[in-house]
């Protein structure tokens, strides 16, 4: 039986989720306040949690940042918020989906469905696709067995997550790097952003496609833009691609 850890402060909305979980015959915890909730997850082996941001003690994103040096258990952040930066600055501390208030039940429920099922391959299938996926980089012109990606002075090095043009380090986010990474890995082939939501956020991913847009001007800005390149380009009314030199 799953067991779902429920950290809002809205009591009576916690309740109301609680229940509706119980009657779907998931195992339930509550919290209300972020030091509990963060102290539940540490201390206890939750298949996800449910986390609000807006929490008091420590807000759900700081109970989000510091569970994830210690521990990957699934997060749904619950969020009254609607932007798309709120929602990214979400999804690259670590959560791995994000509902808004006010939201249907039925909506939560099929995202907690998703997230489960997604976690159980995962635990299931990580060798195979791990080997799988080596096996058919080393086999690609544009993914060589060193995890060594490069375009002009930028080196995109996989296995110690590290992007540097001219051995100068840029910084960047997880998914940043995975957005590089898996257009550097395609370089000629247009990536619709359709398929670069699901190599980035996953196949189950329920958000809005606009945020590759956000990733993008992000890369732009901390390559195109401080080293003067049109390394990254927009194929309008498809995707993007990175053109070999």
């Amino acid at each position: 039986m799953p067991k779902i850890l429920i950290v809002e402060d809205e009591e009576k909305l916690a309740r109301f989720i609680e229940l509706e979980l119980i009657h779907e015959g998931y195992e339930t915890e509550k919290a209300f306040d972020g030091r509990t909730g963060l102290e539940l997850a540490r201390q206890q082996d939750f298949d996800l949690i449910l986390l609000d941001i807006m929490l008091p003690g420590l807000n759900g994103m700081e109970v989000l940042r510091r569970l994830r040096q210690e521990k990957a258990t699934p997060v749904i952040l619950l969020t009254a918020r609607d932007s798309v930066m709120d929602k990214v600055a979400g999804l690259d501390a670590g959560a791995m989906d994000y509902i808004t208030k006010p939201f249907a039940i039925e909506e939560l429920l099929a995202r907690i469905r998703v997230s489960l099922k997604y976690r159980k391959a995962e635990a299931g299938d990580g060798a195979t696709t791990a080997s799988a996926t080596a096996a058919g980089q080393a086999g690609t012109a544009n993914s060589p067995a060193s995890g060594v990606l490069r375009w002009r002075s930028l080196e995109l090095d996989d296995s110690r997550h590290r992007v540097a043009w001219d051995g100068q380090e840029i910084v960047l986010t997880n998914r940043e790097f995975l957005m590089l990474k898996t257009l550097l890995e395609n370089r000629d082939i247009v990536l619709s952003r359709d398929t670069l939501l699901e190599r980035v956020c996953g196949y189950d991913y329920m958000g809005e496609t606009n945020i590759v847009d956000v990733y993008v001007r992000h890369l732009r800005a901390k390559i195109d833009e401080v080293y003067g390149v049109k390394m990254l380009q927009t194929i309008r009314g498809v995707g993007y691609v990175i053109r070999s030199e």
